[in-house]
């Protein structure tokens, strides 16, 4: 089985469109049988845990003592995940959630999904973690990254590692294809 990272904003709230859409996007994969590993918490990362989690999808949340201690008594692991994988430093989290996916999907978000991005864009690039799907959600990190699309110091090929998808049918068909799924292998 595969599994797929989903990084997203902590801060999204349950009646905001970018929660609706990680629920979705998460009830998605798992539907078509996808692991779903977040960042454990609240957020895109529930809302992700918590559709995968509903239609009986395995859930990995992978947290950190660095966010809890910031965050204080407050920050709790979402009650959808099967499999908590904890480190202490925000870097091992970090790096779990890149080396140990076997693609991502990018919701929406803030510098800590941006860092998600760019080290899983980056280690892809540079070789030092083999090609995998990553697929930008929505029209919000279109809009991010445009700034890049023109720079002299991102190469044109290294587009071709980005995929952008509107729909949560887009991602799990992007990622089936990426995988050579058919509707067999569910």
């Amino acid at each position: 089985m595969k599994t797929i990272a989903v990084y997203g904003s902590a801060m999204v709230q349950p009646d905001q469109p970018d929660f609706i859409a990680a629920y979705e996007v998460g009830k998605a994969l798992a539907s078509a049988g996808f692991e779903v590993m977040t960042g454990g918490y609240a957020g895109v990362m529930g809302a992700a845990s918590q559709g995968a989690g509903e239609v009986g999808g395995h859930v990995i949340g992978v947290t950190t003592g660095a966010v809890e201690r910031l965050r204080g008594p407050e920050l709790h692991v979402n009650k959808w995940v099967v499999d908590k994988v904890h480190y202490d430093s925000l870097h091992e989290r970090l790096m779990h959630l890149v080396r140990d996916a076997d693609g991502y999907v990018v919701m929406p978000g803030g510098l800590g999904t941006l860092t998600e991005l760019a080290m899983a864009w980056e280690l892809m690039r540079a070789r030092d973690i083999p090609m995998r799907p990553l697929v930008c959600y929505g029209r919000y990190w279109g809009d991010v990254l445009s700034v890049l699309k023109t720079s002299p110091y991102v190469r044109a090929s290294d587009w071709q590692t980005l995929t952008f998808a509107d729909t949560p049918t887009d991602v799990v068909n992007t990622l089936k294809n990426a995988f050579h799924m058919d509707e067999s292998s569910n």
